[in-house]
């Protein structure tokens, strides 16, 4: 059994060449190759990983409802049991604490007997195409930009709110809003610092862009709020993206001199109508946002 994984060390100068992460495990999920591709979409080295079980969760791979896959419905296990091919998009958990979208192709490796002797998972970064670098390309002004966390600033999303009533007024495309409050900053700056309370908010502003689609549109409205802009949207969708959002954010973490700070946020979402302006929107999902608050935060309000 061993040899056929064995065997596949010899290509590890190709494998440690490829840009997605490649890593393997035997029939026991003990994960035998770490290739270098993986080092840097996890943080993870090949030390900390090798010979550790893919359910140590260290990488705590959550699906988008945020139901924990290394300690249950593993892709790994699956194609071992099943033998066949799996395709999934997932979170893992980088080593600094912030969740990364990834897909995962995973397979299982068999003997010359057909006998499934472990699989390999190959995994590659997904923000691209939830839209870090579309956003940043689109914000050609420097004014249209949150020094601090890089999305767009007030100024930002009022123009992208004019995009959007012209979309909905001349082509009827529905959108919706979502106001994002981090439950309890103010005790983050006075427990750990300003510096911690700023790697919180670029966390935050990190894990709403790459969450999202490449057509919506992330911005800071000010101090530890934030609002998304979601395009061509429908109620379903909404509440389905916006609970992802409040889902990664507690289940993620930040490290500010070697001190593990865990924030969550409380939401609240509306579409939009015809009859609205920036001005009703955001009183409306400002008001959500309270209710939210006041029935416990970390959760999502919708109306």
């Amino acid at each position: 059994m061993g040899s056929e994984l064995d065997k596949l060390t010899d290509f590890e100068y190709l494998l440690d060449n490829l840009y997605d992460g490649v890593y393997i495990v035997d029939t026991k999920r003990r994960i035998t190759y770490w290739n270098k591709s993986a080092e840097r979409l996890t943080g993870f080295s090949r030390e900390e990983v090798e010979g550790s079980f893919c359910f140590d969760n260290k990488l705590d791979h959550v699906d988008g409802q945020g139901n924990q896959l290394c300690r249950g419905n593993c892709p790994l296990k699956r194609a071992m049991q099943d033998g066949r091919f799996h395709e999934d998009d997932i979170y893992l958990r980088q080593k600094n604490g912030i969740r990364r979208p990834v897909s995962v192709r995973v397979a299982p490796i068999k003997d010359e007997n057909g006998e499934v002797v472990g699989a390999i998972e190959v995994f590659s970064d997904n923000s691209v195409k939830m839209s870090a670098i579309e956003q940043l390309h689109n914000a050609r002004e420097e004014a249209l930009l949150d020094p601090l966390t890089r999305v767009y600033n007030r100024r930002g999303l009022e123009a992208a709110f004019e995009d959007r009533f012209r979309e909905l007024r001349s082509r009827d495309w529905a959108f919706g809003i979502s106001m994002t409050d981090i439950d309890d900053f103010k005790k983050v700056n006075d427990t750990y610092g300003h510096q911690a309370g700023d790697e919180v908010l670029k966390m935050i502003s990190t894990l709403l862009i790459t969450a999202s689609r490449a057509y919506d549109v992330v911005g800071r409205w000010g101090g530890e709020e934030f609002v998304t802009i979601f395009g061509n949207m429908t109620q379903d969708l909404l509440e389905q993206i916006v609970e992802r959002h409040r889902m990664l954010v507690e289940k993620s973490f930040v490290k500010v001199d070697d001190q593990v700070i865990r924030v969550t946020m409380s939401v609240g979402a509306t579409m939009v109508t015809e009859e609205d302006d920036i001005d009703s929107i955001i009183t409306r999902a400002d008001r959500l946002l309270y209710e939210s608050k006041e029935t416990g935060k970390n959760k999502v309000t919708f109306g």
